[in-house]
């Protein structure tokens, strides 16, 4: 059992927000294969505040789309107190807050990861945050900024003390993205100072992977994000068929044609193709020929060949 402020979960495994990935349709398939708590695609406050079209797409729901966290991007004030505001005619579970974006327009901004520099600045925002929301608070950090500025121990601290009710921890720094090996050890000494939970992030593409995050930092719950690309099958850790894969990927696509209409689909779909298909063999052509798909139509005749191979 999980338990994130009045937010009580069975699963460990938590389905991270990824940009232009985890919308409705992707959020619906993990579901299905275990997934219990899922967020939707980071949502900067500027953009909730405009109530663009876009991020009332990127928030859709519906009761089966539950527990929901939605996290939110930014660094100041008044914007986050009325995107909080808005959030309110909304209906989810979690809110969490982002300071771990290593993009470089993001962290240009100050916002993400960019505050980690400013601690000061991050308390100030968690306690307006938490302050002003009604549902459970989480903060979203990276090991720190670079191999020489490691702190998120001491972040841990600031965020417990401001009243956040969970950690997520991506055990890389901001200079490192998404590249080198995962800081096991800064996520376990977060883990050992703080009584609120805290959530391992970072490489978690497979069973053993996840299980290894457990083991080296005895976090409370594990979060997957690209190891969820073409492979619901983690949250159930089985390995699938390749009849499964296909069938599941088909589904996906019938999802998002539901949602998006078949143009727009089509166009989103073309790189799940690729993730669903990564251990075919000789499917490199067909994924070339998947980029170029226009229709539903496309892809099955591109499926039917896979299925040849």
């Amino acid at each position: 059992m999980l338990n994130i402020g009045s937010l009580n979960l069975s699963s460990n495994l938590i389905l991270a927000p990824m940009a232009g990935i985890s919308d409705f349709p992707f959020r619906m398939l993990n579901r299905k294969f275990g997934c219990e708590l899922a967020f939707v695609e980071m949502i900067n406050v500027h953009s909730i505040s405009h109530k663009s079209k876009k991020t009332a797409q990127m928030l859709f729901s519906h009761k089966d789309d539950r527990p929901l966290g939605i996290q939110l991007l930014g660094n100041e004030q008044k914007y986050i107190e009325k995107a909080i505001d808005i959030l309110k005619k909304y209906k989810f579970d979690l809110l969490d807050f982002n300071a771990a974006c290593p993009a470089r327009k993001v962290v240009k901004r100050g916002e993400g990861a960019g505050l980690l520099r400013e601690p000061k600045k991050l308390e100030k925002l968690l306690k307006i945050i938490v302050k002003n929301s009604s549902w459970p608070v989480t903060l979203k950090i990276r090991s720190g900024w670079d191999k020489d500025s490691v702190n998120a121990k001491e972040i841990a601290v600031i965020a417990e003390g401001c009243g956040i009710n969970g950690l997520f921890i991506h055990g890389r720094t901001k200079l490192q993205e998404y590249s080198g090996k995962v800081d096991y050890k800064s996520i376990k000494a977060a883990k050992k100072t703080v009584k609120i939970p805290v959530i391992g992030s970072g490489d978690n593409f497979s069973t053993s992977l996840i299980e290894k995050m457990f083991a080296e930092t005895n976090c409370d719950a594990a979060c997957v994000a690209r190891g969820a690309l073409g492979n619901p099958w983690i949250f159930k850790g089985t390995q699938p068929a390749e009849e499964e894969i296909i069938s599941t990927m088909l589904e996906h696509l019938d999802g998002c044609i539901d949602f998006y209409g078949e143009r727009s689909a089509i166009l989103l779909f073309r790189k799940f193709f690729a993730w669903y298909t990564k251990g075919f063999r000789n499917v490199r052509h067909l994924r070339e020929k998947c980029c170029h798909a226009k229709s539903k139509k496309d892809v099955l005749h591109i499926v039917e060949e896979l299925q040849k191979l």
